[in-house]
């Protein structure tokens, strides 16, 4: 008992000097900043090649596309923080916190490019010969400390056994609060899907198959529904983004000191969403079939732009077009005359919007998004494990410790377990950034090989739309 007190207490002080002093957020702004005058804004002079990155792309047999990366990735940014994370942002913060979420997305775009880029190149083939790397192997390869790669590794498994806790309790309390069932019930029916999914047998990795059928699936039904929010309140549109804009510089703010608050939840919960910066992507950008690490990392910056500019901001759409405001002084926001927060205010104002239809598809919603990221993480940790070891027996662990984490969590909620995810998620940010920095010049000058591919392909297309228009005159 003494020695896990003391676990505890260290854990606990590492999370206080990352997270409490904002540590992280000042080495991931910097980072992104950096990465984004490196590659000359990139993500604004190439939006469209970056849109565009999956056009005409080939399902590949036994290796795994971009579009597939781009769903496992997706699957990890994305998770029921998207909704409880966003919530809270603007209830402690109000909507200017959006705009700095914004910005965040934009600039750390660059971030996801040059770390998944650098994945890519430093990426190696295991036994099976299928490719296999992240930020461990980079860290290994690159700079010869595979002890630091060990550490890495070792704390990513660390950050996905407590994200895979946090993400099933988010499915089995929603379903147990909405229905009154027990938690334990839905627990075992959670844990079987997930074991089934896992060590189900197919000619490909179950776990990828899933996730490109859930992805899309979770995407569109959520960011569908709030399109239809949108459009059945377009006439308020206008007065939330003047009041996204003005409480983002707004005067009252600065002379009310409260600024400083509004800068640091957009900016925290935009950095700890789309994760551009703590190497989490890699284990995604490295096991792809592609011969060009630049295009595999303008995939990961669309992933940046669609966890943030798109599901994050659909979530705050919702609360603030149903009319919820921030009260000075009150830790929560009113809502049809109500002072609400966290999921409560979300359910409250999905059911402003569309009815009685609002609360079990809040449910669906948290389940598809709780389910998608405990699939990525057993798969990133699958990566991680294989780094410090390729015997069969510990993934095999692996996978059944995730197994048993996601009943665990499912059943009661663990602060422990929950700072241990934390904690894993500062350590690989430090190391990643710290690491993977100086090695940026390698990523930008793939950058520029793949500008002047682009350049080529242009000028060539040009020249046969050119021959086919000759031959339509003769």
């Amino acid at each position: 008992m003494e020695i896990l007190a003391q676990i505890r207490g260290i854990v606990d002080q590492v999370n206080n000097l990352l997270w409490g002093k904002n540590i992280l957020v000042v080495l991931l702004i910097g980072a992104a900043i950096l990465a984004t005058l490196g590659t000359r804004f990139m993500q604004f002079r190439l939006l469209g090649p970056i849109l565009s990155v999956f056009t005409n792309e080939e399902k590949k047999e036994n290796g795994i596309s971009s579009l597939e990366t781009f769903f496992l990735g997706t699957a990890c940014r994305v998770g029921a923080g998207n909704i409880a994370g966003v919530v809270a942002a603007i209830t402690v913060g109000g909507p200017g916190s959006l705009f700095w979420m914004w910005l965040v997305a934009l600039f750390g775009a660059s971030t996801s490019f040059i770390e998944s880029t650098l994945a890519v190149i430093y990426r190696e083939k295991d036994r099976d010969g299928k490719y296999i790397g992240g930020t461990p192997w980079i860290i290994r390869k690159k700079l010869k400390m595979g002890w630091l790669g060990s550490i890495y590794a070792v704390a990513s498994i660390l950050c996905y056994v407590g994200v895979t806790q946090v993400m099933s309790n988010s499915v089995t309390e929603s379903v147990s609060s909405a229905y009154n069932i027990k938690q334990s019930w839905i627990a075992i029916i959670l844990t079987v899907i997930v074991g089934l999914i896992i060590f189900g047998k197919g000619k490909r990795d179950r776990i990828i198959d899933a996730l490109n059928k859930i992805v899309p699936v979770m995407a569109g039904l959520y960011l569908g529904v709030v399109l239809y929010i949108i459009l059945t309140n377009i006439s308020s549109i206008p007065a939330m983004i003047g009041s996204i804009f003005s409480q983002a510089f707004g005067t009252k703010e600065i002379a009310g000191g409260a600024m400083g608050v509004i800068i640091m939840q957009g900016v925290r919960r935009g950095l700890f969403s789309n994760e551009a910066g703590s190497g989490n992507s890699n284990y995604a950008a490295a096991v792809v079939d592609i011969d060009q690490p630049a295009k595999q990392g303008m995939v990961q910056a669309l992933g940046v732009f669609v966890d943030t500019l798109l599901v994050c901001s659909a979530t705050a759409f919702v609360v603030l077009l149903a009319g919820a405001k921030k009260v000075a002084g009150v830790e929560g926001m009113m809502l049809n005359g109500k002072e609400l927060s966290g999921m409560a205010l979300f359910q409250e104002a999905i059911k402003t919007h569309i009815g009685f239809v609002g609360l079990p598809f809040t449910v669906i919603v948290i389940f598809f998004f709780s389910l998608s990221t405990i699939l990525a993480v057993a798969y990133y940790g699958k990566n991680a494990i294989n780094y410090i070891s390729e015997k069969t027996s510990l993934n095999i662990a692996y996978q059944i410790a995730i197994i048993y984490m996601v009943y665990i969590g499912g059943i009661k909620q663990n602060i422990f377990v929950w700072s241990l995810a934390d904690f894993g998620l500062g350590i690989m940010t430090v190391i990643n950034i710290i690491c993977l920095s100086p090695l940026a010049k390698e990523a930008l000058a793939e950058l520029r090989k793949y500008e002047i591919f682009l350049k080529e392909e242009s000028r060539e297309l040009k020249e046969q739309r050119k021959r086919v228009r000759e031959q339509v005159k003769d």
